[in-house]
């Protein structure tokens, strides 16, 4: 529970995040193809560049930075429902896991080889595996900023990166899958495995074909759900990393070791499970989508929002160029397994 007091020091900065988060949701109901985060962390970014920050809004941001943020990673479950997900088919499932796994495995390599800055790296590669500026936010809370990095940086030039690739995703696949004459059916998959945004793969399908729309957006749904495991894998990474580094350091401060799978991935689970329970009652199903959908949305603009408002610029500038040469990467190679696995498995 938070106190009365604490209440009270935390909300001129709460506020100040939802000022922002309120101006990013207007201009994404203008401008649909600008992700409503996206346009959050660069008001952030804006804000805290030009000194427009009174002192008393920090305690406020850190918060909505952090609590917020990991509630509406735990509403996105109510997104997601088991028996939906298997109704995708083998060949779907499969595809979705090749591309989320092969899409982690090389960003991992590439991060390394191409000495992209860890956390930059990991958090692109993320956004481009699972579901862009959603899965960069729920996977930042478990990665670790190293060699004097700082964390919203990162976050927030993995934003750009996946919300570049994204946008031209939607543009160039539709086309290409009429280009190798995809089967409908083929081509909602592969849209839907390849594209970074939920609401760009929409927006794609519906360029493509708007009957296919339907599965594209359920595909891509079958990626989110990999967001709680992903999570965890990383998490377990990061920990063991940090742990074997700093070693001395935890036994003299604390002692205490962080959990193995965060909180707000266990309420994630929660919400999904919740979701597949209640998934034939259309009445719950409409609450549960509304929470998963909308809230969720507008506690992470909030919460990307505050975290823009952490960003600093130069560093953003200076680290940014390898980031977009390994997001360009990864945007190819995840458009490239599924593809494959597309012709292999699914009719």
């Amino acid at each position: 529970m938070i106190s009365l007091n604490k209440l009270k020091r935390l909300l001129p900065g709460i506020a100040y995040a939802c000022v922002i988060a309120g101006i990013a949701w207007l201009i994404n109901l203008f401008l649909p193809l600008l992700s409503s985060m996206l346009v959050a962390i660069l008001l952030g970014v804006a804000v805290r560049n030009t000194k427009l920050i009174p002192a008393v809004c920090e305690p406020g941001i850190g918060f909505s930075a952090k609590t917020i943020l990991r509630s509406g990673v735990v509403l996105l479950g109510f997104r997601l429902s088991l028996p939906a997900i298997a109704a995708l088919g083998a060949g779907t499932i499969v595809t979705i896991i090749c591309a989320v796994a092969v899409t982690m495995v090389a960003g991992y390599l590439l991060t390394y080889f191409m000495r992209v800055s860890h956390a930059t790296g990991i958090l692109t590669t993320s956004g481009t595996a699972i579901c862009g500026a959603s899965a960069v936010a729920g996977i930042s809370p478990v990665v670790s900023a190293r060699n004097r990095e700082d964390a919203d940086d990162a976050v927030a030039t993995a934003i750009a990166c996946v919300t570049l690739f994204g946008t031209l995703s939607l543009v160039a696949l539709p086309a290409a899958a009429h280009g190798l004459g995809l089967s409908p059916t083929q081509a909602a998959v592969w849209l839907g495995a390849s594209i970074h945004e939920v609401g760009q793969v929409v927006a794609a399908a519906n360029i493509y074909d708007p009957t296919v729309s339907d599965l594209a957006t359920a595909t891509k749904l079958g990626r989110v759900a990999c967001l709680a495991i992903v999570v965890a894998i990383v998490g377990i990474v990061e920990r063991r990393v940090v742990q074997v580094r700093h070693k001395q350091a935890e036994k003299t401060n604390s002692g205490k070791r962080p959990p193995l799978i965060p909180g707000f991935v266990v309420g994630f689970l929660v919400a999904v499970a919740l979701a597949s329970v209640f998934a034939g009652i259309p009445t719950v199903n409409n609450i549960f989508s509304t929470l998963g959908g909308t809230v969720a949305t507008l506690l992470l603009t909030v919460a990307m929002g505050a975290m823009g408002a952490g960003v600093n610029l130069r560093n953003v500038i200076r680290s940014g160029g390898r980031a977009l040469v390994l997001g360009i990467i990864l945007s190819v190679l995840i458009a490239a397994v599924s593809l494959g696995t597309v012709l292999l498995l699914v009719d």
